[in-house]
């Protein structure tokens, strides 16, 4: 009989001396210690190619807590955490090595949980491996760190080596911008409030803008990210899942598959972008030297490793239009970059002006209301309206102003959980709706290929721009010749 509120699970971090399980998972699976959210006969299970033990892989947790956690390290929660840890040597290239990784798990009692914190490439290795021990009941489950590939049909490829071996229902495909609180506060503002529920379309909506910036450079990842650029290592991964659930329709409930379903009707109907068009919606940037924080920092052909001639996008800005009754006529601008002034991930809902004008003595154009939402940092909901300024003057003066609901104000006790933590989590409970289905990393591949084969066939080359800045000035221009700016982060 199960005392405790959650059920016991076997935990395997493939990958787990990677950057992603030392700077994400591990202090994410303390957290959820601390919040009691682990049962007490969970195992952690570290795989790695290293002849440690469980004595070694604790110390190595213990200083990935000490160097990445945001907290400092509590002896009562690290005492019963290195409790649940336990490393297994192996090396995904041989079979023979998963025997060592069956000889840990007690399966009559417990789900096990694989979380793949690896290249793609090793996706199918791993799970035949897996396979070949019995490791893949219909219990087990397999979570896969996104991007997929780097096509569709090599996202297509690596999904069908991993479903020979599980079910989709076993899959969890992640993409840590979904476990957000202010991604997931996206479904409750729209869908239980009737004052935005009703005014959701383009009968009131001008146009949206989705900006993710990172003031951060290559930080030593150059060969990974010249093969991808900024298309497919962010817009392909990040900015079309925010669009997708800012654009989605009414689901039938919140299950998984409901919340899924209307996500892929968005992504299948986003409008090409091919050569005919392609310079008319994007631009392209790279950063040439420039100022970060009162710092000179190099240009990205100047980084460590890097070649000179390189034509790999660190910025794209896009305007993206969605073919259907809903959103018909509001374009969604998108721009992501690195080398930005600053780390800013917002969505800005930009709302029609009134038809009329009666307070031209006091504002001759009246700017448009606007919803914020703020992913990071800062978080929460920011809404700018038009207000009378106190006086006892009988003309009318209008002042735009910002109502604020800060989570870190509104929700002074409650700590904010990490991405990571709530989808962890998800996944050790089985619930599916935070993580991306089959179908959807497919149609939102299919969309990116066009743009990227179009560009390549053109040779469309980036624009440089100077670190510190917002990208190339042409991003500025292409909202200009539409008559609007981009929202000031």
């Amino acid at each position: 009989m199960v005392t405790e509120k959650y059920l016991a699970y076997d935990l395997v971090i493939f990958g787990t001396k990677g950057d992603l399980a030392r700077r994400k998972l591990l202090p994410s699976l303390y957290k959820l210690e601390k919040t009691k959210k682990l049962n007490k006969h969970t195992k952690i299970i570290g795989v790695g190619r290293a002849n440690w033990n469980k004595e070694n892989y604790s110390e190595m947790v213990h200083e990935a807590l000490e160097k990445f956690m945001n907290e400092p390290i509590k002896t009562k929660f690290w005492n019963k955490f290195r409790k649940k840890l336990y490393f297994c040597n192996i090396d995904v290239n041989y079979i023979d090595h998963f025997s060592k990784l069956k000889k840990m798990f007690d399966q009559k009692n417990k789900t096990i949980i694989n979380y793949l914190a690896m290249p793609p490439n090793t996706f199918g290795m791993i799970c035949k491996g897996l396979a070949m021990y019995n490791l893949n009941n219909i219990s087990s489950r397999i979570v896969m760190e996104k991007p997929i590939g780097d096509s569709l049909k090599s996202s297509q490829y690596i999904n069908d080596k991993v479903g020979k071996y599980f079910k989709e229902s076993q899959i969890f495909r992640i993409d840590h911008y979904l476990g957000k609180e202010t991604i997931l506060n996206l479904l409750a503002i729209r869908f239980s409030n009737s004052l935005f529920i009703h005014n959701w379309s383009n009968k009131n909506i001008d146009h949206i803008q989705i900006t993710v910036s990172e003031n951060i450079g290559i930080e030593g990842r150059w060969g990974y990210f010249d093969k991808s650029g900024q298309i497919r290592d962010m817009v392909q991964n990040h900015l079309l899942q925010i669009l997708s659930i800012v654009a989605m329709s009414v689901p039938l409930d919140l299950s998984a598959d409901s919340i899924r379903d209307e996500k892929v009707k968005i992504l299948k109907s986003l409008k090409p972008i091919n050569q005919k068009n392609i310079k008319r919606k994007i631009i392209l940037g790279q950063y040439s030297e420039g100022y970060i924080n009162n710092k000179l920092v190099p240009s990205y052909l100047k980084e460590f490793n890097a070649n000179i001639k390189s034509n790999t996008e660190t910025f794209v800005c896009m305007k993206i239009n969605i073919n259907n009754w809903r959103w018909a006529g509001v374009p969604f601008y998108l721009r992501t970059g690195k080398r930005l002034p600053i780390k800013n991930s917002e969505i800005a809902i930009y709302f029609k002006n009134t038809p009329t004008n009666l307070f031209k003595n006091s504002l001759k154009n009246i700017p448009q209301n606007k919803l914020v939402i703020k992913l990071q940092p800062d978080e929460g909901l920011y809404i700018n309206i038009i207000n009378k300024v106190p006086d006892i003057d009988s003309t009318y003066k209008l002042k735009e102003i910002k109502l604020s609901a800060k989570y870190s104000k509104l929700f002074k006790k409650k700590t904010i959980p990490d991405a990571y933590e709530r989808l962890l989590f998800d996944s050790m409970i089985g619930k599916q709706a935070l993580f991306v289905r089959k179908d959807e990393v497919e149609a939102s591949w299919k969309w990116i290929d066009n743009i990227i084969n179009a560009y390549k066939k053109i040779k469309l080359k980036p624009e440089l721009y100077p670190a510190g800045t917002w990208g190339p000035q042409s991003s500025i221009e292409l909202l200009k010749k539409d008559g609007r700016s981009w929202n000031i982060c």
